[in-house]
């Protein structure tokens, strides 16, 4: 046997073989994050589990996926509890039907609600289940985190605040600064409600600044889960859901990002070197299930990465703000995270 062919052997035997991964998360930031540990997740035989958005289809075109129903337990806050009923129902069953299916080995998840149930029985199968709490809770563990907390194998968390609420589980802060200059921007607006929730107050509040002159040059509108009709503005695009491809392409021509204040479309709208107004939704207007994207938007702004808003009157100040203001490149790196996610796979392959 040549020097080559045995140190490849040695090397596969330390590693182990590649395990049957599920990668868990709901739609929108939670989706993103583990797409940000594509380096990991590659080596293995990997699934993905996500609700039935358009980034859940887009991925779908390229990797394996099971699309599951959406539900959260805010709906029932919000005075759907039904429907959270009926979404949970459904889920069940689904996450029950995938994880018989595919039998995974290890569970990565960076949640939400819609996943629980499928890392609940994958736990409960005998898989290892790594769940990284979301880089939106900086200060207060999410619902699913506390859900999750006491059947996980290894916890992460991405603050220091949240290390300290969970002294045992792993931290990794993977908010970076970068040193990079500003690519060539065109004139474009591009606004967006992400892939989970409908958003009108958002939706209506850029349609009339728009209207008002505003916004000069083209505005692309995403208004996800609502009913909209042509607003009939000139240089007015408007489109219910955007494949993933095509809003890399979006991101990259725009000069200012008008958005909820869900991290994924933060992020990725800083670390395009994108003018961002984050427009969180509020839970006192029954627009989300808690009040984490306004700690998100205001986190960031105090950063001085983004101008944040409260009320859609102010949209138009912070809109000029931002315009005068030269935008700071900023991303997540996931290099440490990565890197510690092999280890304990390597470990888990070693001992089948």
């Amino acid at each position: 046997m040549g020097d080559g062919m045995a140190e490849a052997t040695v090397t596969e035997a330390k590693a182990g073989k590649p395990l049957k991964m599920c990668l868990a998360a709901s739609g929108g930031g939670h989706l993103r994050q583990i797409l940000d540990l594509e380096s990991v997740w590659k080596e293995h035989d990997y699934f993905f589990v996500t609700e039935d958005t358009a980034l859940g289809r887009s991925l779908a075109e390229k990797h394996s996926v099971a699309l599951v129903d959406h539900y959260a337990l805010g709906q029932a806050k919000l005075g759907h509890p039904l429907r959270m009923l009926g979404g949970a129902w459904r889920n069940l069953r689904q996450s029950l039907s995938i994880i018989r299916k595919h039998k995974p080995d290890v569970v990565i998840s960076t949640g939400a609600g819609a996943v629980y149930f499928t890392a609940l029985l994958a736990k409960l199968s005998g898989a290892k289940f790594v769940h990284i709490e979301s880089f939106a809770r900086f200060d207060h563990p999410s619902a699913f985190g506390k859900m999750v907390k006491g059947i996980a194998t290894v916890t992460i968390v991405q603050s220091a605040a949240l290390k300290q609420t969970w002294p045992d589980a792993e931290l990794f802060d993977p908010f970076r600064l970068l040193d990079t200059p500003r690519p060539p921007k065109q004139a474009l607006t591009f606004a967006t409600v992400g892939a989970t929730l409908p958003f009108p107050r958002l939706v209506q509040a850029v349609l009339d600044l728009k209207r008002a002159g505003g916004l000069p040059g083209k505005l692309v509108l995403q208004y996800g889960d609502q009913d909209l009709a042509d607003p009939g503005i000139p240089d007015v695009e408007i489109r219910r859901t955007i494949p993933f491809d095509d809003l890399q392409l979006l991101l990259r021509d725009a000069d200012m990002v008008i958005c909820h204040g869900g991290t994924g479309s933060l992020v990725t709208a800083l670390r395009a070197g994108c003018r961002v107004v984050a427009f969180p939704r509020r839970h006192d207007l029954g627009e989300h299930y808690d009040d984490h994207q306004e700690e998100i938007a205001q986190t960031f702004a105090d950063r001085g990465l983004l101008h944040a808003v409260r009320d859609e009157r102010e949209l138009g100040a912070a809109v000029e703000a931002a315009k005068a203001t030269e935008p700071q490149l900023a991303t997540t790196d996931h290099t440490a995270l990565a890197g510690r996610l092999r280890e304990l796979l390597a470990q888990w392959s070693a001992k089948r």
